[in-house]
């Protein structure tokens, strides 16, 4: 027989150690690195439509000491001590947040979108459940697909028709596809959201059936908030979840809030944010997120017009050099995002790569009639944090252009590279919230002795 070697006794065993030296320089390379990160941001066109810039205040908040504590439960029913001065924040920060978006329920307890979304999920449905819901195909997120948080809960997804020429909902199809199968939820939302939904042409069919409609504002939030989008809440959702760093400029974290009257829905969403999805909800991103409330209350209708306003100069501006953007009938997009086929262009993936050569930071896209995630025929472009840093719709006209250098007209990712370097040399700083003026892709030497 072959003899199993013992294992060590509690005695004998050691931790894994390393000298200090070499320890340093590795946390060294890391701070090199996101040095590189940083500046290769400050010199980029950034088009990520999920992705924003965070206020000073913001930003230093995310350092303090509220970084290392814990506040588990709702203010006042702590479980924690030495948390009184975290229940002030988040009485602040809801107040703010019912405020802005015009309701009498909040939770920031919820650490990102997704937790948001099984956090509702949780609350509203149970393994089993039908909720409505669009395709990813058609632009849903991930977190609606079987791979994802419905998979996690169980549920059974119903998905509604959609007219993919409009980018929008077959109101008439969905209905009948709804009257048919009866989900509990309907949940709208996407990842790709040009156009609002036609949530008040259902409104009828929901009540018909029962179902609670659920908004999942993540990408549109800002624009929500800023009004300049549809309001959910008051076109017969009765909750909405969301990420707050999108249209709104916030920190990577999450919400929860409704229009009800509904004392039970209320408490199962509470419930379901903790000790449901989360434990501690992260107090320092929770305090910036209440700076990034304030400041849209202060700057938010002015940014989220900009902001619209440049994604359909930018639409535009590549449609008229030649590019396959989506729905330019209807103007391309009422939000922050444009989708763009580019099939012609040598597809997704290549494109997405050459472009972020050039300096210009986009992100592969299914379209519809793609069948492949990794090798789509779409890119995603969005204006959120161009529109933060300042630019308008002139500067659309000259990201256009950089596009069309690049994808049309052969010239080399490093020519296009120093082009937008150029242009960007005019907008690093940050607009639209207090401490305006700042460098937007400042990093904070506080760790790092290299030079």
């Amino acid at each position: 027989m072959t003899a199993h070697p013992r294992a060590p006794s509690p005695t004998t065993f050691r931790a894994a150690t390393a000298p200090p030296k070499e320890m340093e320089a590795s946390v060294q390379r890391v701070i090199r690195a996101t040095k590189d990160h940083s500046k290769f941001f400050e010199d980029a066109i950034p088009l990520i439509a999920s992705e924003n810039l965070l206020s000073p205040y913001g930003k230093e908040l995310l350092i303090s000491d509220l970084h290392s504590r814990y506040a588990e439960g709702l203010p006042g029913e702590r479980y924690y001590e030495g948390n009184q001065w975290v229940d002030e924040i988040e009485n602040e920060c809801l107040s703010l947040a019912r405020r802005l978006f015009r309701c009498n329920f909040a939770d920031v307890r919820p650490i990102s979108g997704t937790v948001a979304n099984l956090a509702v999920l949780k609350a509203m449905t149970e393994p089993g459940s039908t909720i409505g819901s669009c395709r990813l195909a058609d632009g849903a997120h991930i977190s609606s697909a079987s791979f994802g948080a419905f998979g996690l809960r169980g549920v059974k997804p119903v998905h509604y028709a959609f007219d993919t020429a409009r980018m929008q909902l077959d109101v008439d199809a969905t209905k009948k596809i709804l009257l048919q199968e009866r989900p509990k939820v309907c949940l709208f939302g996407l990842s790709l959201f040009l156009f609002p939904f036609p949530l008040g042409e259902l409104q009828e069919t929901l009540k018909e059936i029962g179902a609670l409609g659920w908004y999942d504002g993540a990408h549109v939030l800002g624009l929500i908030g800023g009004g300049q989008f549809q309001d959910p809440l008051h076109e017969g959702c009765s909750v909405l979840s969301a990420s707050t760093h999108k249209t709104l400029p916030g920190p990577q974290h999450g919400i929860l809030l409704g229009q009800t009257e509904d004392a039970d829905l209320v408490k199962k969403l509470q419930s379901a944010a903790f000790p449901g999805v989360t434990s501690n909800h992260h107090l320092n991103a929770m305090a910036a997120l209440s700076v990034a409330l304030a400041e849209h209350l202060a700057f938010g209708e002015e940014y989220a017009r900009q902001t619209v306003a440049n994604a359909r100069a930018l639409g535009q501006a590549l449609s008229d050099r030649g590019f396959d953007v989506l729905c330019s009938d209807q103007g391309f997009t009422r939000s922050h995002t444009l989708a763009v086929r580019v099939e012609r262009e040598g597809g997704g993936e290549p494109c997405s790569k050459l472009l972020v050569e050039a300096g210009i930071v986009t992100n592969k896209n299914l379209l519809p009639g793609d069948k492949s995630p990794k090798h789509p025929q779409g890119v995603r472009l969005g204006t959120p944090e161009v529109t933060r840093l300042g630019m308008k719709e002139r500067e659309m006209e000259r990201i256009a252009e950089l596009f069309d250098l690049l994808l049309h007209r052969g010239k080399s990712a490093a020519e296009v590279r120093e082009a937008a370097r150029e242009l960007k040399r005019e907008f690093r700083t940050l607009q639209y919230c207090f401490g305006a003026g700042e460098p937007a892709y400042k990093y904070y030497d506080l760790v790092s002795r290299s030079s």
